[in-house]
């Protein structure tokens, strides 16, 4: 039986991060076995009343972050009406992970490379509107202001703003860096650029050495291994490309872990708050 890549990853955090931590560490999947019911379920097992939850998406998104918290809420009400459960929020602008982020990237960068390629995975442009209380969110410019009111609710902007620190914290020049976006579905409109289109073309441009990073995850997934890795080397190389890197996930690499830890740790802390 053929076992998600997923689900691999995610255990093998769960394990470092046990060690590490004095409380019990369950997972559960959104769309997967175990599931979020089945990971609650454990822990109530062995007399945990308070829970953290941790959707480890650094970036909001309402087709992930918000649906795990929507989906353990339910969970929560219908099966444990007694528990209190924590939410850890997007961490796209903590530094730690940004810190986290630049180091890996910076260790599996090759010497030479044209372009560096941050491929976020895409949503349909109506779920930014959807998600944006402030209603002053506007995908043509407000990505690119300093501030902005829909920052908090607006995925598109995190994903510049995760490039962005990045860049800065390797020192590279921005002219070397682009962003797209990965993975669309159906006849919406999705943002753009589209990975897969810019794979095809930027040979032609003269990018002829390619490093691509995927930092909508933190464990690589078949959007990373299959789409990215397989298909989109395959893309590159097909559209006048040379050379294509790409870079992993952070999966369970030890300062990861770390991070995990100190987040949950926060949000541990907030139920003596209280």
């Amino acid at each position: 039986m053929r076992v998600s890549p997923l689900v691999v990853i995610t255990k093998q955090i769960q394990e470092k991060l046990q060690k590490l931590v004095d409380v019990p560490v369950e997972i559960g999947m959104r769309y997967a076995q175990p599931s979020i019911e089945a990971g609650i379920q454990k822990l109530v097992d062995q007399g945990v009343s308070e829970i953290v939850l941790f959707p480890l998406y650094p970036q909001y998104a309402m087709s992930t972050t918000e649906t795990v918290i929507d989906k353990a809420e339910e969970v929560r009400k219908e099966k444990f009406p007694g528990i209190k459960i924590n939410y850890i929020q997007p961490f796209y602008n903590r530094e730690i992970y940004i810190d986290c982020l630049a180091e890996s990237i910076k260790e599996k960068l090759p010497e030479n490379f044209d372009a560096l390629q941050f491929s976020y995975h895409g949503v349909p442009e109506r779920h930014i509107y959807k998600t944006d209380p402030t209603n002053t969110c506007n995908l043509n410019d407000c990505c690119s202001r300093e501030n902005n009111p829909s920052h908090q609710f607006c995925y598109r902007h995190q994903c510049f703003d995760v490039t962005n620190s990045v860049i800065k914290k390797l020192g590279l020049p921005k002219e070397k860096v682009m962003v797209t976006f990965q993975s669309r579905l159906g006849k919406d409109k999705w943002m753009e650029p589209y990975t897969d289109e810019t794979l095809e073309t930027i040979g032609k441009k003269g990018i002829k050495n390619l490093a691509i990073v995927c930092p909508a995850f933190v464990s690589d997934c078949l959007e990373t291994l299959e789409e990215i890795s397989v298909e989109g080397k395959h893309q590159f190389m097909h559209g006048g490309g040379e050379n294509f890197h790409y870079i992993p996930c952070l999966n369970d690499e030890d300062r990861w872990i770390e991070v995990v830890k100190t987040l949950c740790e926060e949000k541990l802390n907030e139920f003596y708050l209280v």
